[in-house]
């Protein structure tokens, strides 16, 4: 059974849902065991091999290993979770928020001081007319739009 999923329709947004969940347990799993200092020294003195203990999919190891945010979350990671790699590299919550954003710390901090993104365009995918949300099949209702 295929459960509606309107917030698939937020641009540039990955909602963690039972189905993410789900894909990035382990992912997450991996994330966790970072907050003991004995497990960030293994995986500081050879991140593949420790990444290996976890039965995780490659394509999550790549993202933990390129230090790829968007990805890792993309793979099931959550925000939260994936802190812990941050703090392992000695990064700040707002450092991984920048990178996440292609902007420095101090261009994501003072876009946030500024009080965050502009809503226009990044209300939902179709907001511009033509374009179909991405997961949603042709027509998809949104419940903030009027078709």
């Amino acid at each position: 059974m295929s459960l509606d999923k309107p917030y698939l329709d937020v641009p540039g947004t990955i909602i963690f849902d039972a189905e993410q969940s789900r894909k990035g347990y382990w992912l997450n799993q991996f994330c966790m065991s970072l907050m003991k200092a004995e497990n960030r020294e293994r995986f500081k003195a050879d991140e593949r091999a420790y990444l290996d203990e976890w039965p995780m999919s490659e394509e999550q190891k790549q993202a933990v290993l390129a230090r790829d945010l968007n990805w890792c979350m993309r793979t099931g990671g959550n925000i939260y979770f994936l802190a812990k790699i941050g703090a392992t590299d000695g990064r700040s919550f707002q450092q991984m928020a920048g990178s996440m954003t292609g902007m420095t710390e101090q261009e994501y901090r003072d876009m946030m001081i500024r009080g965050g993104r502009s809503v226009e365009g990044n209300r939902y995918l179709g907001e511009d007319g033509d374009a179909q949300p991405q997961n949603q099949p042709q027509g998809a209702n949104h419940p903030n739009k009027a078709h």
